[in-house]
């Protein structure tokens, strides 16, 4: 494999519109592994990070959060001093995932990494939904159980997870182990008024609980009748909507106080966060799409089975859209994680997810991906020039002391991100922040002034250490830089259809022909392989190439944009 390219390539933002240390496969040839973190904090006098006990008692923990209860960011003020209880809304395991849902999960794993950061003790709750009317209608479509139907999916969902480099929670329960808890819950709603039976149906009534619509802000009349299911003619109000359904003819049944069955789709999630999280707990989130009828009703059925049940923040995440319209397996416009990762890396399909304020719409396009794969290389190449040069310096001889200007820059990188990190996950912010920082460890590394810099050693090491600590938390720091730039690579000549032979190839027959000074074929070679996303970079020592965003693609945005 060709020598990796020294990027001296401006880091600008691009507009898109801890911790765990288990590794993770892509595939036999490919290893990531979630790291450990420190905040850094540095001054003429002590520019190297700070232990986590140290950093813990520096970190200002105000966070700021938009809640979509109150349509407003609130200050976040967990119901235990130090803890927080987080509940997010899992899939339904019957089809692969698609990237709307890696959207969500991303977003309240990053939530996840900054609140563990501030110095929280995190109970994360994510559910799978193993019993549904989709699973079933899949199940019946393969000719498959639906319980194992839903057991794989899991599973793959969870690879899914690894590949985005998100942290697993602390607990993952599943709806066909906790029937008790569900049938429980369901018994104190009826017991409280709130729920009626029907032919072994049980539903809940919302003309028994007036607030109903404050989460959404509908207006009870407005209200679908149904969701996931058909109408029922026989129910007292066409919103009332479905806790326990009587079992049908081939269905998978629990026993029940009302006769064999399973639980409807909302009654799962209020059952199980109870389960892990008590009735009051911190935080509740998932996608856009979830606010009504789902969380809606969760609070509903909550509060019927439990006075003083009481969410402090409801969290929502925008939807990912193809062509301006929602990304939804039930439209069919849906790629699957798997699908862009066949040819992007996982952490560039990362980058152009939190690239994005995950409040906001964010629009799918190949050229997207292309630009986050692009600048991710970017980022890695920096930093492993920058280790390059470090493991070449002998530790013990490094001084405690930075220069004024790198001090200034670090501490106004960390400030940037945490800013920004604070202020409602402005992710978009905290990368741009890092423009600054690598443009100078570049300048320390390759240029003439940089070389020749005082402390340029200890300068190189408190940099790189600070945007490591924040790549931590965004989730987008490998194991190997080395290893993760090669897998770039890989990924770029499997989307330019070529192989690393036919590109050192190309770039002897352009050796040739600069030699004999045929420029125009020399130009048209490094132009063909540049519409292709091979870039062609000359220096002393030679040619070599990298990844970059191809010609075609670069002119179309560039149009696009004008």
């Amino acid at each position: 494999m060709a020598t990796l390219f020294r990027s001296y390539k401006p880091f600008l933002p691009l507009r898109f519109k801890p911790i765990h240390t288990k590794s993770i496969s892509l595939n036999p040839k490919t290893n990531f592994r979630f790291r450990t973190f420190s905040a850094i904090n540095c001054s003429n006098h002590h520019p190297l990070p700070l232990s986590t006990e140290q950093i813990h008692t520096k970190i200002n923990k105000e966070l700021w959060l938009h809640n979509t209860m109150s349509r407003q960011k609130e200050l976040f003020n967990p119901k235990i001093e130090g803890r927080v209880g987080m509940y997010v809304c899992g899939v339904t395991a019957y089809d692969l995932s698609h990237i709307g849902h890696a959207r969500v999960y991303v977003a309240f794993d990053v939530l996840y990494r900054y609140l563990k950061y501030l110095g929280y003790e995190v109970n994360y709750v994510r559910n799978f939904t193993d019993v549904d009317d989709k699973i079933i209608a899949r199940a019946n479509e393969l000719g498959e159980d639906p319980i194992s139907l839903s057991r794989r999916y899991c599973e793959e969902f969870n690879h899914d997870m690894r590949y985005l480099n998100c942290i697993p929670p602390s607990v993952e329960p599943r709806v066909s182990d906790h029937m008790l808890q569900i049938v429980d819950m369901i018994k104190q709603i009826l017991d409280n008024g709130c729920a009626y039976t029907i032919n072994g149906d049980v539903y809940f009534s919302v003309d028994k609980f007036p607030e109903y619509g404050r989460l959404s802000g509908r207006k009870l009349e407005d209200n679908r009748a149904g969701e996931r299911v058909a109408v029922n003619s026989m129910k007292k109000n066409p919103a009332d909507f479905a806790l326990w359904k009587s079992a049908k003819e081939g269905e998978p049944f629990w026993e029940s106080p009302w006769g064999r069955g399973r639980p409807g789709w909302h009654i799962e999630c209020s059952a199980m966060s109870a389960a892990y999280l008590g009735y009051s707990f911190d935080i509740h989130g998932g996608g856009m799409d979830l606010v009504f009828p789902h969380h809606e009703n969760e609070i509903a059925q909550s509060c019927a089975a439990c006075h003083q049940s009481s969410v402090s923040y409801w969290i929502h995440n925008g939807f990912v859209t193809i062509d301006s319209e929602k990304m939804s397996k039930s439209l069919g416009n849906f790629f699957t994680i798997r699908q862009v990762i066949e040819l992007y890396h996982p952490l560039a399909l990362r980058l152009f997810i939190i690239g994005t304020h995950y409040r906001s719409p964010i629009n799918y396009s190949d050229h997207q991906l292309e630009s986050a794969s692009d600048r991710i290389f970017y980022i890695y190449q920096t930093l492993h020039d920058c280790e390059c040069v470090l493991t070449q310096r002998d530790e013990t001889s490094w001084k405690d002391s930075i220069p004024l200007g790198i001090t200034s820059c670090i501490n106004k990188f960390h400030e940037e991100c945490i800013t920004s990190m604070s202020d409602d996950l402005h992710t978009p912010v905290a990368l741009a922040a890092m423009s600054e920082p690598l443009k100078i460890i570049n300048d320390l590394l390759h240029t003439r002034k940089g070389k020749k810099q005082e402390l340029r050693t200890e300068s190189l090491a408190s940099l790189g250490k600070t945007i490591k600590d924040v790549l931590t938390i965004l989730g987008l720091l490998p194991d190997s830089y080395s290893e993760a730039l090669q897998q770039l690579r890989g990924y770029a000549l499997k989307r330019a259809r070529l192989t690393e032979n036919e590109v050192e190839q190309k770039i002897e027959e352009r050796k040739g022909a600069r030699e004999n000074k045929e420029y125009e074929k020399s130009d048209a070679i490094r132009k063909d392989l540049a519409a292709v996303g091979i870039a062609l970079m000359d220096s002393p020592d030679g040619t070599i190439w990298r990844p970059a965003v191809p010609l075609a693609m670069q002119d179309h945005h560039s149009t696009t944009s004008t």
